[in-house]
């Protein structure tokens, strides 16, 4: 819908401006921001998804995973790291009475801590560095390829 577009630009716009900041900002996480980006792009127009899949930001940070469902060990840990510090403040941060409410809280920050790193080590394919640049230079191969056809 055209009513739709101009907010997934600018959800795209705000979460690029996140990842962004959470390069150089270790308590920001930059992979899921991007993610999101490249989303709310495809999502919003098809201009900008070209825009931002030919970034150095998208080709660095979330090229490898988008095509191969795969990451190196660095990549992962610069995504778990910040988040669980981030959680650890939540889990640490709630009320210390004994209610319910906090038990239930708590809880759930065990299980989201749990369940990413279970999924990231499971579900995400580890790679090492020099796979990463082979699969960066197929698809600046594949891209090229499709570029002169």
């Amino acid at each position: 819908m055209k009513i739709l577009k101009p907010l997934w630009i600018t959800g795209g716009f705000i979460s690029l401006g996140l990842g962004i900041t959470g390069i150089p900002l270790p308590i920001l996480p930059t992979t899921p921001f991007l993610l999101f980006s490249a989303f709310c792009f495809a999502k919003g127009s098809d201009r900008l998804d070209k825009w931002f899949k030919s970034t150095a930001i998208y080709k660095k940070h979330l090229e490898s995973f988008v095509t191969s469902r795969a990451m190196t060990l660095r990549t992962k840990l610069c995504c778990l790291i910040p988040a669980s510090i981030m959680l650890t403040f939540a889990f640490i941060g709630m009320s210390r009475n004994d209610c319910i409410g906090t038990r239930i809280g708590r809880a759930f920050v065990i299980i989201a801590l749990i369940f990413k790193y279970v999924y990231f080590f499971t579900r995400i394919r580890t790679i090492s560095k020099s796979e990463a640049e082979n699969l960066k230079n197929n698809v600046v191969a594949k891209n090229s390829k499709a570029a002169n056809e």
